[in-house]
């Protein structure tokens, strides 16, 4: 241990980046603390600890990486980090130490102040992620995860702090009224350096009622390379596709090449209902048309209206064949209304929902969902297809609950 703690001494960063370094540096701190004669370890761990802390935890608390499941971990490394260093404290003898893991008024805590206040940061964004079941959304390579131990790490950073509803550094938003949850992923994917595990997934959303998941993204399986370039494509989200084409460059390798941007996110309330306005230019380069998304949710939950354009930015706009996907979670029962204009959502405990739209042919086609970390289960996707012409198309939909006493 103490060889490979002076490797670590000699080497971070070593190159590293995101949640590897933070878990390096986990590694030679504790190391610091814990083994005979390591303070230099701890110090030189800690000098790193503190410079990246700035450049990984944004100014809302989420992470640079973008990914729920990047939060997770280092939200708990920095825990368990706190965690380490109160009890080195302790051993050495410190009045000021809290056996419960904080520290008392007469004495400095062992953590340094910015390790505390990451975590106190990290913790409302972590809830921000949340579905009603407590597990995670599925965005830029996360997992649902196991609520419990997403709850878990939420009881360990302490605080009582509510979900984020609006992040515009990290690029999310929430929407809960009812017992309905929205998430939106509303933000330039993260910088190079950052982006292992990014998706092309900019606009798409996921929905749940209570502790149900009804609209959903695909999810990852991080250890399939079979897998990697599929799930990171926009089309494996619940968003809108043009032409076939990713919004945001999905290389062969980890990382994006070119990037869609985010121009506008706007977020209005009133009374209960929430607006929210996404913008990106990913369609910018291939077909001279920008992306604009706008959602309403109603303030009983029982409604999310939503508005898909292409708008053209250029004279020479190309028009393609476009597609907007709802994902569903393969628990959800589909089925086409009669008339084909309508896709009748069955959660597993008996809530309905309709899905309408105007502007585009209505459909069911297959889908596959990652979401459960060793699993690949089949399920279905609305889709919302047609052809978006140069000057631009614009596609209205709605997901609304069915009244059970109306069937």
């Amino acid at each position: 241990m103490a060889r490979q703690a002076q490797h670590l001494h000699r080497v971070l960063p070593a190159g590293l980046a995101g949640m590897e370094l933070i878990a390096a540096l986990k590694g030679l701190i504790a190391a610091g603390a814990c083994l005979p004669g390591g303070e230099a370890w701890k110090r030189r761990g800690l000098a790193i600890l503190e410079r990246e802390l700035p450049r990984q935890i944004l100014a809302d608390g989420g992470h640079a990486a973008r990914s729920p499941a990047h939060h997770l971990a280092v939200l708990r490394d920095l825990i368990d980090l706190r965690a380490t260093l109160h009890k080195a404290e302790l051993h050495d003898g410190d009045p000021g130490a809290d056996p419960a893991g904080g520290h008392s008024h007469g004495g400095q805590s062992g953590a340094p102040a910015a390790l505390h206040e990451a975590i106190e940061r990290m913790a409302p964004a972590l809830r921000m992620f949340q579905h009603g079941d407590g597990g995670l959304a599925l965005f830029n390579g996360a997992n649902e995860d196991e609520g419990w131990l997403v709850d878990m790490v939420l009881q360990r950073a302490g605080g009582r702090r509510r979900a984020l509803r609006d992040a515009p550094e990290s690029g999310f938003q929430r929407l809960r009224a009812g017992r309905a949850t929205v998430l939106v992923d509303a933000g330039t994917p993260p910088p190079p350096g950052l982006d292992s595990a990014a998706h092309a997934g900019t606009s798409a959303i996921e929905l749940s009622i209570g502790r149900e998941r009804l609209i959903v993204n695909c999810g990852a399986r991080a250890d399939d390379p079979a897998w990697r370039r599929a799930q990171r494509a926009t089309a494996a989200h619940s968003t809108l596709v043009l032409g076939d084409t990713n919004s945001s460059e999905v290389l062969a390798g980890p990382g994006l090449g070119r990037r869609a941007e985010i121009t506008r996110c706007r977020r209005e309330e009133s009374e209960g209902a929430t607006w929210i306005e996404v913008v990106h230019d990913g369609y910018r380069h291939g077909f001279g048309q920008i992306h604009r998304r706008r959602l309403y949710l109603t303030a009983d939950g029982g409604e999310l209206r939503g508005e898909d354009r292409l708008d053209p930015c250029r004279r020479s706009a190309r028009g393609a064949p476009f597609a907007i996907r709802f994902h569903l979670h393969p628990d959800v029962q589909a089925s086409l209304s009669q008339d084909g204009a309508a896709a009748i959502l069955r959660l597993p405990k008996g809530g309905g929902w309709c899905l309408r739209a105007g502007g585009a042919v209505l459909g069911l086609e297959p889908s596959i969902y990652l979401g459960r970390r060793g699993e690949i289960r089949r399920g279905q996707q609305v889709v919302l297809s047609g052809h978006c012409a140069p000057q631009g198309v614009k596609v209205k939909w709605a997901i609304k609950r069915i009244d059970r006493k109306r069937g």
